[in-house]
């Protein structure tokens, strides 16, 4: 059986207890600084997953494998970044998978365009737009060190301008206006092709679906998602005190 082992530039876990967990990059030289403690992450090159290590302090945590997702919460943030919870169901109604020729807007942070680009892996393509060149440049980073950046277009444009691209599966709008292109971003779309859009009030949804009703979509919706946790202790299960309830609402569309 092959031992799986750390290599430098990868992501890892690094696993206190149920409460507190670290995601970092394994970089060569640089020490990782924790409530628990510091450790250097050059000791952990090598390592097998599942190693324990222990912080200058003493205190031992747990190493293992990432999942894409917590990739994400290590990244760096300027923007109002779309939840888990969201991104899973947009992906769905999207209908988004290998293969899939995907426009997005604005990129923010990346965290959707980085998204859509794991899933469209490995012969699609995400067309990411954003207007604001100081955010184009963090979300450019962030795609690098996600490993997503082959996958991805970006465009440091308004979108408002135009969309370059033809023949796409999906458009997903994730900014302030997005009734100011769905007409646009209708006519781009192949047939079966899906167009969503992601706002946080309900006058930004009824906007949106004034515009959509001139685009000629079919089978529209408007769905929240509300996600309530709950505290994992045998004897003792009930709703966490604290959770994540309004965040935005999911308008989909699609083209027949």
């Amino acid at each position: 059986m092959t031992v799986d082992t750390i290599r430098e530039g990868e992501w890892v876990l690094l696993y206190y207890d149920e409460r507190k967990s670290y995601v970092v990059r394994v970089e060569r030289g640089k020490v990782f600084h924790t409530t628990h403690g510091s450790i250097d992450l050059s000791t952990l090159i090598g390592l097998p997953y599942g190693a324990t290590v222990e912080t200058n302090v003493g205190e031992k945590l747990i190493v293992s494998r990432t999942r894409f997702v917590d990739r994400l919460e290590g990244l760096q943030r300027v923007t109002q970044v779309i939840y888990p919870k969201d991104l899973g169901y947009i992906l769905l109604e999207a209908g988004v998978g290998p293969g899939s020729r995907v426009v997005e807007a604005g990129t923010g942070t990346g965290f959707l365009a980085a998204t859509l680009a794991w899933y469209v892996r490995p012969s699609g393509r995400v067309y990411t737009y954003e207007v604001r060149r100081d955010f184009y440049e963090i979300a450019l980073k962030n795609f690098e060190v996600l490993g997503v950046l082959p996958y991805i277009t970006p465009r440091n444009k308004d979108i408002r301008d135009g969309i370059e691209e033809n023949d796409l599966d999906a458009v997903v709008l994730d900014m302030p206006s997005p009734w100011e292109v769905v007409e646009e971003a209708a006519s781009k779309l192949l047939n079966g092709g899906t167009l969503i859009a992601f706002v946080p009030t309900t006058s930004q949804v009824e906007r949106t679906l004034h515009s959509l009703k001139k685009t000629g979509l079919r089978m529209v919706e408007v769905t929240e998602i509300m996600m309530r946790k709950y505290q994992p202790k045998p004897g003792e299960l009930r709703p966490q005190s604290l959770g994540v309830t309004h965040t935005g609402y999911i308008i989909s569309s699609r083209k027949l």
